[in-house]
């Protein structure tokens, strides 16, 4: 059987750093200093862990700090230094694109030149850009093209609006991160964005969060406000999930019983996510009881390989 594919994996470059530092993510989520990244550390690490492919993206805060020029030109060179990474290391490391929302031509653009030019093998955005969240209308454009496409994207959390003030000094990544998904997966519901552009193939990162456990009271109000959609459960089990944080022993469980794991695919979140984690985050996975016969660690890779096909070639 081939081996994982990482679907949430981050790089890092020391031109991002200082560009992100320069905007003023010193402290970037609040996590107290940004991590350290290298290929041939990451790859050792791969080997430890059974993964073929990682594939590489840029996480929080993402490319754009409030100018849409610069936010370009971040952008084009992490995505260029992200496709050189993957030519230096072939069959090993894959790359997600960034895009500069909430700029939507710059966006439309890198889309063009990371798929086309770079052959990226899907994108990352962020669940809000600005405290504008992915069911934005002005946001329509670059989804039909992602759409047109089928191309995958990894929705990414990040900080919330008025995060210093919600997160009690505490870093986001604990708490917000995942209600932030929930939230940008309703916003996707309620303005209809899910099925509006039924050919995304929609990541949800850390197992969607709190989505299981809410999901029914999101119904609820779905069946007020948005009478013409999809029940919220239908539309949701054809969106897919990463097991990257801390799949068990409970989240994956509760995924399972709310809308199945046909779509649960592999992701460390290394290099936020140190390493000594990811060896807790692989034991877990690897101790936890599946009846039928196929572990956690195989249903991932078929369902890695059904979304990525060619980065689980590539392994």
């Amino acid at each position: 059987m081939s081996e994982l594919v990482d679907v949430h994996a981050h790089f890092l470059t020391a031109a991002y750093v200082e560009a992100a530092t320069a905007a003023g993510h010193r402290a970037p989520d609040g996590m107290p200093f940004w991590p350290s990244w290298e290929p041939g550390a990451h790859l050792e690490l791969m080997e430890r862990w059974g993964i073929g492919t990682s594939l590489l993206s840029v996480s929080s805060p993402g490319t754009h700090f409030g100018d849409d020029a610069a936010a370009r030109l971040l952008s084009r060179e992490v995505n260029d230094a992200g496709a050189e990474i993957r030519r230096a290391h072939p069959g090993r490391f894959g790359h997600l694109a960034s895009l500069p929302l909430p700029d939507v031509d710059g966006a439309l653009a890198e889309l063009a030149h990371a798929l086309d030019e770079l052959d990226c093998d899907g994108v990352i955005v962020e669940t809000n850009v600005g405290g504008r969240y992915l069911g934005d209308a002005e946001f329509a454009p670059l989804w039909e093209e992602l759409a047109r496409r089928r191309t995958p994207v990894l929705v990414h959390p990040t900080s919330p609006p008025h995060a210093e003030a919600i997160a009690l000094g505490r870093p986001r990544p604990m708490l917000e991160f995942p209600f932030e998904t929930v939230r940008a997966v309703s916003d996707l519901i309620f303005t209809g964005t899910l099925q509006r552009f039924a050919g995304i193939q929609w990541i949800l990162s850390h197992g969607g969060g709190p989505l299981p456990l809410l999901a029914d009271r999101v119904e609820l109000f779905r069946a007020v406000m948005a009478p013409d959609g999809d029940p919220v459960a239908d539309q949701v089990r054809n969106l897919w999930f990463d097991m990257a944080g801390t799949p068990f022993p409970h989240q994956v469980p509760a995924l399972e019983r709310a809308f199945g794991v046909e779509r649960l695919v592999y992701g460390s979140d290394y290099c936020w996510t140190p390493a000594f984690a990811v060896d807790a985050q692989l034991a877990a996975i690897d101790a936890a009881d599946r009846p039928g016969g196929e572990t956690w660690r195989e249903l991932a890779t078929r369902n890695g390989a059904r979304l990525f096909p060619r980065a689980a070639h590539r392994s």
